[in-house]
């Protein structure tokens, strides 16, 4: 029953993911806290995994689409944000290492409050003036920041990616996304050969892990392929109630370690 529940899960959240740019780990992670009973380290390793198939199935599902990625800047993110994923793993390891439901708690304070943040933004992005950064020591320090994040929470990189994306780069939301996937795409990448080189591999079932990975490569296809009949407004409408949800499961995962 546990891996047909996380085959589904993975398979709604990397669809949403790959139509909205959050990559999907912000659900599956959440979502799997809640129920799944394993420990954080598994989790967010087999959230991790799930991602970056789904990344890569996005990237190469979006050649030859009229959304491209910025050659440029969507590079320099991407390289910072493989070296935040690095960073980003070892601070994660620093925390689990302080035992107990510590690594969970920073967790979803964390995810909290950044989700409560992008919702903000959202909601008042009409009103506020935008950048458009062109720096390329600024566009990978801010890779790395956001490659950071996605490997410390586990989740890819989320809508936190995408509200970054807005303001900074003032992108469209089909543009922010695919661009999204992309940086998401780098960082969970180095953060997996971070944990294979440390040799710090949590414990997990093979099943489960296939399971997920598989869902994650069908989900990053229907999520393309819906993505391109959706209009951006569409898209905004999803990332806003997708911020909805998440939040509303990170708050009832915080109180569960407390109780």
């Amino acid at each position: 029953m546990q891996i047909l529940f996380s085959f589904l899960i993975c398979l709604l959240a990397t669809t949403i993911g790959g139509i909205s740019g959050v990559g999907g780990g912000v659900i599956i992670k959440p979502v799997l806290d809640a129920t799944s009973g394993m420990p954080v380290a598994t989790i967010s390793f087999l959230s991790g995994c799930t991602v970056l198939a789904m990344t890569i199935t996005s990237m190469l599902r979006s050649r030859g689409g009229e959304v491209k990625v910025e050659p440029r800047r969507g590079t320099l993110l991407a390289i910072g944000a493989a070296v935040g994923g690095v960073v980003g793993k070892e601070l994660f390891e620093i925390v689990r290492s302080a035992g107990g439901s510590a690594a969970s708690i920073a967790q979803q304070v964390m995810m909290i409050v950044l989700t409560l943040g992008v919702l903000v933004y959202t909601l008042n992005r009409p009103r506020i003036t935008t950048r458009d950064v062109k720096n390329p020591a600024a566009c990978v320090v801010i890779g790395l920041v956001l490659g950071l994040l996605s490997a410390f929470l586990g989740i890819g990189g989320g809508p936190i990616n995408l509200a970054v994306l807005y303001y900074f780069f003032s992108m469209d939301s089909k543009t922010a996304a695919l661009n999204s996937l992309y940086i998401i795409l780098f960082s969970q990448a180095a953060s997996f050969l971070s944990t294979l080189v440390r040799n710090t591999v949590p414990e997990f079932e093979w099943a489960v892990l296939i399971v997920m990975v598989v869902g994650g490569i069908v989900g990053g296809t229907l999520g393309r392929s819906i993505s391109k009949r959706l209009s951006n407004a569409g898209v905004d409408r999803l990332f806003f109630w997708l911020l909805i949800v998440i939040t509303g499961i990170s708050c009832y995962n915080l109180v569960r370690c407390f109780v």
